[in-house]
Order: structure tokens, then C-alpha cells, then sequence
């Protein structure tokens, strides 16, 4: 083994995973396949991914070929979705199929999503019936469904088994089911009846049916609900698993928590793009992404605010006479304008929180938008009334410092009202919420800020 005088113990982990991947990579330039083996055997498989993925690309393979195959199959699903198809490139068709037709459906399927088509139908055509069957089931589903993500392998009974009964299929089945925690009661046409904890099967005496033990009051989703309400009620209950059932209540899968944690993240990921400024990721790792496709994907939106900008100047330019003859409003510009976009941007992040999170699901639209509304307005007073004293200080005039406290008052509610409200009238669009991102916001507040603010100092100033 190379020299290691480092205490692995001391380090964090992610001190460890760095170390780590330098020691595989010091290992496979030295062609020291062996020893790189046994430090991958000895990791978790998710570090293992982790220490392939920090691999350049031409060791990814190398390193991912010495797993024996049963490891391989469960480091494979942990793997970012590239170097899944860098994988794919790599290997020998066969070596593909291995690995491929072995995946668990859903994980299959989102390997599947991320492939070119003509890919994807070359490795369908050669799983073997079965896999094909249930990959097909679950790509026939629209993307970010309950049905897209679900996966089919899981354990169903009839109501008539027994305890005694159910107990030893559950022995012949635990190997090829993604969970045994949760076991679903069906009727003769497959619809689902109930629902058997494995604490309760364990406990209950070995004649008693699965009809007089199971829990008939089940929270199931259809095959069409949307991914981001699954993790919602999988995280309100803390569930590991909901069942998913079609248009007649027949069972066809389930989705299980750990799919919820990847859904989770996902989809902040996307709405963290979004609120930085229409940034999308597309489904990549943005730090990898070709900086000529970042710059396509980022200048648009940039060029959006640009073009709305320009109408805050053109404000501006239709107001030189009030500015010639005092000039000091002009120095207030900056603050109004900053102050009013950050009140904004705080109001449309709690609220689209909110909605991402059911918080405000009682409260209402109308209520949610006065509770903010007050809030901006508390806000600005409180604001308003430090910048009048600044403005005061600043300039020793007592009109314009009213103008410039008045104006902040009215920009917060102003800013608090668009934060609230608009990100509402996203969603009622059937648009993401999250495009009413802090860059729109902070420019339409901008516009409309200006505008107030000249308002008001013509009134306190006594102009025309």
C-alpha cells in the first residue's frame, strides 16, 4: 500500500473524501489495480461513487471496472447522471447490459431520461422481458409524475393469506423488492384494500388473515400526481413509502423515501437557479457545464433586466428639471431603489417557501399578500424614518428629507405587495412561482420606485 502517515481518523469527511480520491487516483497512475480494489471495497458505495466521480474521466472506467458486479449495480445508481454516460460509452455493450438490466426500475428510468433516444432503445430492446416490461410501464408515465418515479418492485398480497402464509412469502420475495416494511392488500382485481405494517405482522398471531389485521384508511397518490406533492406527503407523514395506484385504484408501485430525498434536491437545485436570475441547470452539474452554455443560458435573462432597466433612466432623463433645481434628490436614487428591491425579494422568497412547503396553504392568497403588506409597511416606517434623520443630516433640508422618508414608506409597501402577490399570480398561470425570481422583482420595483419617488418630492417641494 502507498505511505500513509495521514490519521484518517482526524480528518472530516470532507477531508476524507479529498484524500480519498487522491489516493485512488496515486493507485491507478501507478497501475496499482490491486490495492486501488481494496481501498474501493473498503467504502459505502456512496463514497464510492464519489471517489469516481472526483476521478478524471479516462480513470472513471478503469476504477468502476474493478468492482465485482453485485457492488457495481448499487455504486452505479449513485452516480452522477454524466458519468453514468460516460460509463456507458466506455463499456462493451454487455458489460452495459449487466449493469443496466440488474438497476432497480426507477433509477433505471431516470438513467434512461438522461440518455439520447437511440441509446435508450438499443438498451431496452436487450433487458430481458421482465426489466423491459417495467421500464417501459414506468417511461410511459410524463416525466415528473408519481408513475415516472414509482417503481414496481414491491410486495402485494391478497386479504386471505395469514400471518404464518405471508411471513415465508415475504422470505421469498425480500430479495427482489425495494422494501418490506410496508405490505399492500389487494383485492382480486388487484385494487388496492389495505395496508400491514411488518411490526404488526410480526406481532399478530400466525392463523389471523391480513383482512383482520390490515389498516383499510390508506394514503396513496395516483399515477399523475406530480413528484414535488409526493415528497410533500411522504414528508408530512414520514413515511418511507406511499403506494401509487391508476384511474381504477389497481396498485402498480410505489415511491419510497429515498427518491423523495433526490426529488427534494432536484428540484431546490432548479429553484435556486431560477431565483438567482432565470439560471437553469437543465439537469447538469452547472460547475461542469461548457461556459459558452452557461453564458447562453444566463444572457437572456440578463438582457431582459437590461432593456426594463433602461425605462428606470428614461424616468430619470423625463425629470431633469426637478433634479436641476435640486440636485441632492439625486443622491437618494441608490438607497430607494436598493432598500425597495430587498424589502421585495424578502417577501417573494417567504412566500414562494411558503408554497413549496404548504405553510401558507390555510392562510390564503389574501391573507398571506396583507400579512406582507404590513409587514412592508412596518418596514418602511421604521426605515423611512432612519433615512429621513440621514437625509436630514446629509443635506439640511427638511423637505427633501421628508421626500426621501415618505418615499421609502410607500416603496416598501409597494416592494412587499409584488413580492407577495405576483408569485401567486405565477402559479395561478400553471407557471413556476419561482420565476418570480429577486431580479425581476428588484427591477420592476426600480421602475416603479423612481416614478414614486419623483411623485412625492414634486409634492413636498411644492413643484409642478
Amino acid at each position: 500500500m502507498t505511505d500513509n502517515s495521514i490519521s484518517v481518523q482526524t480528518l472530516s469527511r470532507s477531508e476524507l473524501r479529498q484524500w480519498v480520491r487522491s489516493q485512488l487516483q496515486v493507485l491507478l497512475e501507478q497501475e496499482n489495480l490491486q490495492e486501488a480494489k481494496e481501498m474501493l471495497m473498503s467504502l459505502q458505495p456512496v463514497d464510492i461513487a464519489e471517489a469516481i466521480e472526483g476521478l478524471p474521466k479516462p480513470m472513471q472506467a478503469i476504477a468502476f471496472r474493478l468492482l465485482p458486479k453485485a457492488e457495481a449495480i448499487e455504486v452505479y445508481e449513485y452516480l452522477d447522471s454524466q458519468v453514468q454516460q460516460s460509463l456507458i460509452e466506455e463499456f462493451k455493450r454487455q458489460d452495459v447490459l449487466d449493469i443496466v438490466d440488474k438497476m432497480s426500475p426507477d433509477d433505471r428510468t431516470r438513467l434512461f431520461d438522461e440518455l439520447p433516444a437511440r441509446v435508450v432503445r438499443r438498451l431496452i430492446e436487450q433487458l430481458t422481458p421482465k426489466e423491459r416490461e417495467a421500464t417501459s410501464l414506468l417511461l410511459g408515465y410524463e416525466a415528473d409524475t408519481a408513475g415516472h418515479i414509482m417503481t414496481p418492485e414491491y410486495i402485494a398480497l391478497t386479504e386471505t393469506l395469514t400471518v404464518e402464509e405471508t411471513l415465508e412469502r415475504i422470505r421469498s420475495l425480500a430479495k427482489v423488492t425495494e422494501i418490506i416494511y410496508y405490505l399492500y392488500v389487494t383485492d382480486v382485481e388487484q385494487r388496492l384494500s389495505g395496508i400491514v405494517s411488518l411490526r404488526d405482522l410480526v406481532t399478530a398471531q400466525p392463523q389471523r388473515t391480513l383482512n383482520e389485521i390490515m389498516a383499510r384508511d390508506v394514503v396513496y397518490v395516483n399515477t399523475d400526481t406530480d413528484q414535488e406533492d409526493v415528497a410533500r406527503l411522504i414528508g408530512r407523514y414520514d413515511f418511507l413509502a406511499v403506494p401509487v395506484v391508476d384511474r381504477e385504484q389497481r396498485l402498480v408501485g410505489i415511491v419510497t423515501v429515498d427518491d423523495v430525498i433526490d426529488i427534494l434536491e432536484r428540484e431546490t437545485t432548479e429553484d435556486i437557479y431560477v431565483l438567482g436570475g432565470g439560471v437553469q441547470s437543465g439537469g447538469d452539474n452547472y460547475f461542469q457545464t461548457n461556459l459558452l452554455v452557461v453564458a447562453q443560458k444566463r444572457v437572456v435573462w440578463l438582457f431582459v433586466l437590461l432593456l426594463t432597466n433602461t425605462v428606470t433612466g428614461t424616468i430619470i432623463r423625463s425629470h431633469e428639471a426637478i433634479l436641476q433645481q435640486v440636485v441632492t434628490l439625486a443622491a437618494f436614487i441608490p438607497l430607494l431603489t436598493g432598500t425597495g428591491g430587498n424589502v421585495g425579494a424578502q417577501s417573494s422568497t417567504v412566500v414562494i417557501r411558503g408554497l413549496n412547503t404548504d405553510e401558507i396553504r390555510d392562510l390564503g392568497t389574501f391573507k398571506v399578500v396583507v400579512r406582507e403588506v404590513m409587514a412592508g409597511a412596518l418596514l418602511g416606517t421604521i426605515l423611512g424614518a432612519v433615512a429621513t434623520l440621514w437625509a436630514y443630516w446629509l443635506q439640511g433640508d427638511f423637505a427633501v428629507a421628508l421626500a426621501v422618508g415618505s418615499s421609502l414608506v410607500a416603496i416598501a409597501i409597494l416592494a412587499s405587495f409584488a413580492g407577495s402577490a405576483l408569485p401567486f399570480l405565477f402559479r395561478s398561470f400553471g407557471l413556476d412561482p419561482a420565476l418570480m425570481s429577486a431580479p425581476f422583482i428588484t427591477t420592476a420595483v426600480d421602475v416603479l420606485g423612481v416614478l414614486i419617488y419623483f411623485k412625492i418630492a414634486k409634492l413636498f417641494l411644492g413643484m409642478s
